[in-house]
């Protein structure tokens, strides 16, 4: 089979073969060992330079790994999360038909701190809901998260948090049917014992760590969260039209 290619405005050959590498690997079209250098320019129409170039790509987000002697293979595992306006990452699990599911590992009350206090909007010591909680795609722990929720808005929120599969569930439950995130801050931080435990990996190995703020249709936030996500499971995806 032969997928040729061109090159509108000017968007390098590699790029669109990485850009159709990655969406057959992220919808599972592809996987184990890649076809060699020569299959695929044979199959796209260039020469293995260019393969090469998109090969590369693609082993620096992770989506591929290159063992020696052996060749080039799949990344097991990787989940791609997109970064969207309204989105959250039981959608981006959606999307790659895995099954989300949140585990509640505690949750209490506590005065805000100034950091909580100033991203929620909420005054310094007032009182809001921390939840920790897992989340999981197919049974298998893929984040370790810590959320705060205002109150006295989010009153009897962890009953319905609870019975549902996701905090997009639970605030549709509340009536809060449209949210958008406005903030999102991303590093790589070395993971706390108990994390990297939860994660199943070393605690040398750093996380990803996801900072998020959403708000309500009316632009009032109603949600204050971390996320720590294995480095070498998840992929994070942001698109020019995501805010940040």
């Amino acid at each position: 089979m032969t997928d040729r290619i061109t090159r509108p405005a000017g968007t390098p050959l590699w790029v669109q073969i990485a850009a159709t590498l990655s969406q057959e690997i992220l919808s599972h079209q592809l996987s184990g060992r890649l076809p060699n250098e020569q299959t695929l320019a044979e199959r796209f129409g260039v020469n293995r330079h260019t393969v090469r170039q998109a090969i590369q790509h693609l082993q620096d987000k992770g989506l591929l790994r290159i063992e020696r002697g052996r060749g080039t293979f799949v990344q097991e595992e990787m989940i791609a999360y997109r970064l969207g306006k309204s989105s959250r990452f039981s959608h981006s699990l959606s999307a790659q038909h895995l099954v989300s599911d949140v585990d509640i590992q505690s949750c209490h009350f506590e005065p805000a701190g100034e950091q909580v206090a100033g991203l929620l909007r909420i005054a310094t010591g007032s009182r809001v809901l921390r939840v920790e909680s897992l989340d999981l795609a197919d049974g298998k722990v893929v984040s370790v998260c810590t959320q705060y929720f205002p109150l006295p808005r989010f009153d009897g929120f962890i009953d319905v948090y609870r019975a549902s599969r996701s905090t997009s569930e639970a605030f549709q439950k509340c009536g809060i049917a449209g949210f958008q995130r406005v903030l999102s801050r991303i590093s790589a931080r070395l993971p706390r014992p108990e994390v990297a435990a939860a994660l199943g990996q070393g605690k040398q190995q750093p996380v990803l760590y996801v900072e998020s703020v959403y708000a309500d249709a009316d632009g009032a936030p109603i949600e204050y969260g971390i996320t720590r996500f294995g480095g070498d499971s998840v992929q994070i995806e942001v698109t020019p039209d995501d805010s940040l």
